[in-house]
């Protein structure tokens, strides 16, 4: 009924409410186990191994009770269907045969603070407060782990490098089981690996190049999950003039051979600056055998700057290279996007233009928006560790932006945020990978994410990508960015201690600041100043006491922000996911054995329907400008989608990769074309026949 209009054309919203309200009377309500009281359930969930006590003994009884009671004073609702059923089908704790629930929302609330306060009463009741509100969101690991005795790790994502040696290789699979079997989405940078053909020691033609180490790493995502509560996911980068690059992308062609075809892994590629120059020139681009390169320059192919050294290594004959088209090259992109949505795409040069940290980036995430430096391993012939390097985990929670935006504190509410994903990063003990536990260790990389943009622009009667969303989305990410280093120095000045590094990156030399320093941010439209009102926007003189005070006490977070695309958590927080345009104005799902399910934008009504323009409508242009005015201001990246109409082309393809690129956009996640509904399945009266 929701997504049939009424006899006036009217969408029954109410609808949503009744199946919401159904859901729990006929089924949750019926299949939850009751207790007498909050303490005869702790007791009992201790006692049977569903709860960390670990965790319970670090608060008093009374306190446990007082908080239980304020997240229960809110009276949440969830205000979907979908999000009431997402939250019980995947988050809360149930029983061991997987048939009784042992938890409402409000107890999962609880524990997740609990866990991420460490006995810490005023953090505890803040992160209460933040989550129960729908201000901060944590990300499904930590919602889904925190304070449970059989659970998997709290952390997001992993990236880890792979060099050219069979140790390392070894190694690499061993980390994709030990990670997925933890939780989180696995990357690996495949970049430095020999092509296929190059020699072993040195007798030609005999590596077989990465496809055989992609098959290996597939096969141990598909192998291990985290209890069954989330398959492996995993995904792999390979840069644009690596030789086996046409090769790489083949492997998700719709007729590839299936030999080669990868089905679940994921791709990516990374593109330096000179790959669009020659492409602009319509020049051959070479590619280069990373074990020749890693011979004439001692550093692996990745850390070499190839904008910077491509025609030495062209005039070096001590590097063997092809050539192919550079145009040629984007248009096998754009096909490969076309036919399957792969590969993401990550601009090497402007995600290191924009890195404030010592060191290179050469890969991204399972999502594309983890962003961090990484340091190689050397082995020994046992694979034991001759030098452990510095691979990369990232913490992710994300902020509601239309709840924060209406928060008694906005800074408070941001402070709260990364101090609660702070705690995950202080509590991750990933032994089985050294390299990623020296990583956490030394950098306490988090991501604070962001979600609802369009449903908040929307509630405000504000379009998306016109020119008062444009400012509104510099302004927020300016203010947000501002507290969220407020919170980090404060974490430092606290314990004294700052990331590893800390000297070497552009926070301790000041030249981070002086982009707001050196002008001031302000809104550029009266609707703007308008929303915020409200909200304190950091001045100049702000920033010079921020930069003074960084400077002295140092940052504790070598990262701070990443905006995931938030799949999940946006259906039970109620928000329109990440910062890109909804999908469609009543968003179909599939959800297993219950079929179809729809879900209302939020703050959608009959009133308000102009403003809900779909991603589709908007078109990639306001799409990427509104990410392009984010990403000036969050260190690491945004997973950005771009959407196209079923009348696209690979040229529209080309030249939203190039408009991408021009507007300083870091990276692009996945590529989708709308496809019509089959032919005789459209209903009459409904109100979203596109998927």
């Amino acid at each position: 009924m929701l997504n049939l209009y009424d006899a006036n054309g009217m969408i029954q919203f109410d609808a949503d409410r009744q199946a919401a309200r159904q859901y729990f009377l006929q089924h949750v309500n019926n299949n939850t186990v009751f207790f007498h009281d909050l303490e005869e359930k702790l007791e009992y969930l201790v006692e049977n191994q569903y709860y960390e006590a670990e965790v319970l003994e670090q608060y008093s009884m009374d306190f446990i009770k007082s908080l239980s009671k304020l997240a229960y004073s809110k009276k949440f609702r969830f205000p979907t269907f979908l999000g009431a059923f997402k939250f019980y089908t995947s988050y809360t704790l149930k029983t061991f045969d997987g048939e009784r629930y042992l938890e409402r929302f409000e107890d999962r609330v609880l524990m997740v603070a609990l866990n991420l306060a460490r006995g810490d009463e005023q953090l505890a009741t803040e992160l209460v407060e933040e989550i129960i509100s729908g201000r901060f969101q944590p990300a499904t690991p930590t919602f889904l782990n925190a304070g449970k005795k059989q659970r998997g790790e709290l952390v997001s994502c992993f990236l880890l490098r792979i060099e050219d040696n069979m140790e390392s290789i070894g190694r690499s699979i061993n980390s994709a089981l030990q990670l997925s079997k933890r939780g989180g989405g696995v990357a690996f940078a495949l970049t430095n690996l020999r092509e296929s053909g190059a020699p072993i020691k040195k007798i030609r033609n005999q590596s077989s190049g990465v496809i055989p180490v992609m098959k290996l790493l597939e096969d141990s995502f598909s192998y291990a999950n985290q209890l069954g509560a989330r398959q492996g996911a995993g995904a792999v980068y390979l840069h644009a003039h690596h030789p086996d690059i046409y090769r790489f992308l083949d492997t998700k062609r719709e007729n590839a051979d299936e030999k080669i075809r990868i089905k679940t892994l994921s791709l990516g590629v990374v593109i330096p600056d000179i790959t669009f120059e020659l492409a602009k020139r319509n020049e051959d681009m070479y590619l280069f055998s990373p074990y020749d390169v890693e011979n004439v320059y001692g550093m692996p192919f990745s850390d070499v700057n190839v904008t910077e050294k491509y025609y030495e290594m062209v005039d070096d004959a001590r590097i063997t290279k092809t050539k192919i088209n550079a145009r040629e090259f984007f248009q096998t992109l754009a096909e490969i996007q076309f036919e399957s949505g792969y590969p993401y795409v990550m601009f090497e040069d402007t995600v290191n233009r924009a890195n404030p940290i010592d060191g290179k980036i050469i890969m991204s995430n399972l999502c594309s928006e983890i962003l961090q430096v990484s340091e190689p391993s050397e082995y020994e012939l046992g694979l034991e560790y001759r030098t452990v390097g510095k691979d990369i985990s990232c913490n992710l929670g994300s902020l509601n932006i239309a709840t924060t935006m209406d928060s008694p504190d906005f800074g408070k509410t941001i402070e709260t945020a990364i101090r609660g994903l702070t705690a995950v990063s202080d509590m991750s003990d990933i032994e089985s990978v050294p390299s990623i536990e020296r990583g956490n260790n030394m950098s306490h990389a988090i991501g604070l994410g962001q979600m609802n943009l369009h449903g908040y622009l929307a509630r405000e009667r504000v379009y998306y990508g016109s020119k008062e969303g444009l400012d509104f989305t510099n302004i927020y990410f300016y203010t947000v960015t501002y507290h969220a280093i407020r919170a980090s120095n404060a974490i430092a000045r606290e314990r004294g201690e700052s990331f590893v590094g800390f000297e070497r990156s552009a926070y301790a030399s000041g030249e981070y600041f002086d982009k707001y320093t050196r002008r001031a941010w302000e809104p550029k439209t009266e609707r703007v100043r308008e929303l915020f009102a409200g909200v304190h926007i950091p001045t100049q003189q702000d920033w010079e006491e921020l930069k003074a005070a960084v400077r002295e006490h140092g940052m504790y977070n070598q990262n701070l922000q990443a905006v995931p695309p938030t799949g999940s958590i946006s259906y039970i927080n109620g928000s329109t996911s990440s910062i890109h345009p909804i999908a469609s104005k009543i968003e179909i799902r599939k959800e297993g054995k219950l079929g179809r399910v729809y879900y209302p934008a939020p703050f959608l009504s009959n009133d308000n329907l102009e403003y809900y323009q779909d991603a589709y409508e908007i078109g990639y242009e306001k799409v990427i400008d509104t990410y392009a005015e984010a990403t000036q201001h969050v260190d690491q990246g945004l997973s950005l989608t771009l959407f196209f109409r079923d009348t696209a082309t690979t040229r529209d393809i080309n030249k939203a990769q190039i408009y991408a690129w021009r507007k300083g956009i870091k990276t692009i996640y996945y590529v989708r074309l709308r496809q019509l509904a089959l032919e005789g399945t459209e209903v009459e009266g409904c109100v979203s026949c596109m998927l």
